[in-house]
């Protein structure tokens, strides 16, 4: 088991944890359920999102094999057969609406056992909430090619004209009563969504008229592969064609081992509704060159060409040296779907060469990491306020539109507020313009608590400014607040103070802070001041206006103080 754990690190994956299903049954349910099940050792395997060809113990093992250089990567075929003997599947131009695309391969003399099929089956359904999400984007149906005679046809239909026999079930039903028959099963409740509102529905039929599938949903009884199927019929139907030929070649080259002349696929023809003509599975090697100074350098190693192409074979991706040394040629196959880039040659370098034998070195700059200073600012008044005896909140940053205008006496359009497009809920439409409200809904919240209240928040504020290539900036605000039996004005003007005092401004006009009376329609007439420092008006405090506390279901009067710290950073 340790060394099993080992080799799939080195390979780039993850060994779970090894467990058998009697084990699984008994953590979930408790050991009476679980007598009778399986003592088997299974191992849980991690593979990445990406490695489709992974997905089944066919593609681990030959992964693993080729790794550990015991066997040379195997070549995939196509076999194309004589004119008019290969199958055929023709599109009709109805699938346009509910599913455009499909493909077409079929396994010839294929040997299955139990073990084979099981796989054969799970790695189908692996494929299918994997890459093709949950069938939305590729539905698979795998047929006994002996029970029907093709050329086969695809196209779509009136729900109340398919009626057919589905898998498993003993006798036939038109497309709405499956639809509704398996409206309550837990396995294909989840996939009925994807065409059960369509006025035509996918169907798949032979050259006499017999179903082979309803995709995404379900195959014909009829066509159903076991373990003594020799020719296997596989379709691919879609709505993304590139999705569809990754899973059709995932699924013969994992399974073309069994055949009789082992990594071969008979090839099968897809007829256009234009009449246009492809050949599937397309199976198709490519050619990538990358450099061996690039992969050096990213992993941060330095082997040499041959080594790396050595490294790179090891991980499927058959290499060779060209060109004295300047290149490396990498072969991709048909199962690598997931190299897109030369960074993903690199990674796979990396993982051949082991991350854990890279050398770790010191980076060539030394570079010291800071506090940003308005972060840090804040940080320092935070301190301070609390030690001056206020509490600190943290409000939302989005609010409802009422919150910051009318409750506040103001219009919306004056508030250069950012709105949400598409909000959720009315408590969120639009990002704070002021921290005032989100402080009061705080007061509101605790009005049980012992008065006074006393309140600070420090955060950003956010408004719109065509200037910016955002079209919106942030401001840090600095918002304080005193709710008590009388307003308290005297407390907020003294804590105005001595911020200032922390923040070394004087009270003087030349170069100080200096407070002025003024109007807000938030606040109470003439209990109102505008504060100015830095040569700007950087915000107001006062006793806030009856209406405003009665508009946040507040009962006592209640004093207040905003500024914006940003001009003292």
């Amino acid at each position: 088991d340790e060394e099993f754990n080992e080799l799939c690190f080195e390979f780039g994956l993850e060994l779970d944890e090894i467990t058998s299903e009697k084990d699984i049954i008994s953590k979930e349910k408790g050991e009476e359920k679980a007598k009778g099940a399986s003592d088997t050792v299974l191992y849980k395997i991690d593979v990445p999102a990406n490695r489709y060809d992974l997905l089944c113990l066919e593609g681990l093992v030959r992964g693993l094999q080729v790794f550990k250089e015991r066997i040379n990567l195997p070549r995939y075929e196509k076999i194309i057969p004589a004119e008019g003997e290969g199958q055929r599947l023709i599109i009709t131009e109805e699938t346009v609406q509910v599913r455009p695309h499909a493909v077409a391969a079929v396994l010839r003399n294929i040997t299955f056992n139990k073990e084979r099929y099981d796989s054969f089956i799970d790695l189908q359904e692996k494929l299918h909430q994997n890459i093709c999400r949950r069938r939305a984007l590729v539905a698979i149906g795998t047929h006994d090619l002996d029970t029907i005679s093709g050329p086969f046809t695809f196209t779509a239909k009136p729900p109340s004209e398919i009626k057919f026999k589905p898998l498993n079930q003993s006798q036939e039903y038109t497309a709405s009563q499956i639809m509704d028959l398996y409206r309550t099963d837990s396995h294909l409740r989840h996939y009925l969504h994807l065409i059960e509102n369509k006025p035509l529905y996918p169907v798949i039929y032979d050259s006499n008229g017999v179903v082979l599938s309803m995709p995404p949903i379900i195959n014909g009884d009829h066509t159903k592969i076991s373990v003594k199927t020799r020719n296997v019929f596989i379709e691919c139907t879609g709505t993304d064609i590139t999705k569809a030929k990754i899973v059709l070649d995932i699924i013969v080259t994992m399974f073309s081992e069994y055949c009789e002349k082992p990594f071969s696929v008979e090839a099968a023809e897809v007829v256009y509704p234009n009449g246009k003509t492809h050949i599937y599975p397309e199976l198709a090697y490519r050619k990538e060159k990358v450099k061996p100074e690039l992969i050096n350098k990213k992993i941060g190693i330095s082997e040499t060409p041959s080594s790396l192409a050595k490294l790179l074979t090891r991980m499927c991706l058959k290499s060779h040296v060209i060109g004295n040394g300047n290149n490396i040629e990498i072969e991709i196959p048909p199962t690598r779907a997931d190299i897109i880039h030369a960074c993903d040659i690199v990674e796979d370098a990396a993982i051949a060469y082991g991350y854990n034998n890279i050398q770790m070195t010191i980076p060539k700059t030394y570079t010291i990491a800071n506090q940003l200073p308005l972060n840090k600012l804040t940080e320092l008044l935070r301190l301070d306020l609390a030690a001056a005896g206020f509490t600190e909140a943290l409000t939302f940053a989005l609010c409802s539109q009422e919150d910051i205008a009318d409750k506040l006496g103001m219009d919306i359009s004056a508030t250069k507020a950012v709105r949400i497009a598409n909000p959720k809920t009315a408590e969120f439409q639009v990002a704070r313009t002021t921290l005032l409200p989100g402080l009061l809904k705080t007061i509101a919240a605790n009005r049980k608590m012992p008065l006074p209240l006393k309140l600070f928040e420090i955060s950003d504020i956010v408004v719109k400014d065509p200037n910016t290539d955002v079209g919106a900036r942030n401001y840090r605000h600095f918002c304080a607040i005193y709710y008590n039996k009388s307003p308290g004005f005297e407390i907020i003007h003294g804590l105005l103070d001595r911020v200032m005092q922390l923040l070394e401004v004087p009270p003087n006009e030349d170069n100080g802070y200096t407070i002025k009376a003024t109007e807000g329609s938030a606040f109470f007439p003439g209990r109102c001041a505008e504060i100015f420092a830095k040569g700007q008006s950087i915000g107001k405090l006062g006793v806030l206006h009856p209406d405003v506390i009665t508009k946040f279901e507040l009962t006592m009067p209640c004093s207040a103080l905003e500024i914006n710290i940003e001009p003292f950073v």
